[in-house]
């Protein structure tokens, strides 16, 4: 018959070993990854990548100063800044010129000065794309010109427009649609209702320089002898960051002038342009 060692110093052996074996288990691989995995937070949400930032303005500003002086004395000034934004389904298109010039003359030592040129002119255009292509809006247009004695006209012009090319460097758009006209020519108060046809396009190189065109017909309704065709194109070309150097043509043509008034109004204006 085999007893039990109760020494104490079996005792202590055994409760050491216990002890060893215990230490073993809790420090064991198995067991530091198991509690190392019960820390370990998993997800599968998706990234949201940030919102894109709002839409800016695009806006440029042209100048020109023609000044001579000694046997002639002329001056001779142009400016115009476009604006536009597009957002959405929405576009802003927004514009003003302004042209100022005159030439003096000496007989007898008696000055005379005759002004050459005085025009301020502005439009602004609201379109809204039911389609890629397809869009709706108004145009206003406002101009005074004092040397075709047009003291004031304003079109009102909703329309309907299609871009037949829309590229991100690219464009060619045409519209449509009715119109009301009131002036000041000649001294003649008129208002009329007239029909609008127009198209604008652009295209951009890849250097940074430009062209673009835009052609409009505002004919009236009840007397088509009476119409106003307005034509422009133009071409930039990059000097630095934010500066262009431009070349552009302006053509008014008004089939029934003021009295004593030619009928055709030709500009050819260079400039330096400023963008941001």
């Amino acid at each position: 018959m085999r007893f039990k060692s109760t020494s104490p110093t079996s005792i202590v052996l055994r409760s050491c070993l216990a002890a060893s074996a215990l230490l073993a288990v809790v420090l064991s691989p198995s067991t530091a990854q198991a509690d190392d995995a019960k820390v370990v937070v998993t997800t599968n949400a998706p990234v949201v990548p940030p919102p894109p930032p709002p839409p800016k303005w695009e806006s440029d500003a042209t100048i020109g100063i023609t000044l001579t002086r000694g046997n002639s004395k002329t001056f001779l000034a142009s400016g115009a800044i476009n604006s536009k934004r597009k957002w959405d389904k929405n576009e802003i298109l927004l514009g003003a010129s302004a042209g100022y010039g005159d030439n003096t003359t000496e007989t007898a030592g008696t000055e005379t000065k005759t002004v050459t040129d005085n025009y301020v002119k502005g439009f602004g255009q609201y379109n809204y794309l039911f389609t890629e292509r397809l869009y709706g809006g108004l145009r206003i247009y406002g101009e005074h010109d004092e040397i075709a004695d047009v003291a004031y006209r304003f079109t009102f012009s909703p329309l309907v427009g299609y871009y037949f090319i829309k590229q991100t460097n690219a464009f060619l758009a045409g519209e449509v649609g009715p119109s009301v006209v009131t002036e000041t020519q000649g001294g003649i108060d008129k208002t009329y209702f007239a029909a609008r046809i127009g198209e604008r396009g652009e295209y951009k190189f890849a250097n940074g320089a430009k062209i673009w065109e835009s052609v409009e017909w505002v004919p009236q309704v009840d007397n088509i002898d009476n119409w106003v065709a307005t034509m422009e194109v133009g071409v930039s070309a990059p000097l630095a960051k934010s500066l262009d150097i431009k070349l552009l043509v302006q053509d008014v043509y008004d089939n029934q002038p003021a009295a004593g008034r030619e009928r055709n109004d030709l500009k050819l204006i260079a400039g330096i342009g400023y963008r941001w």
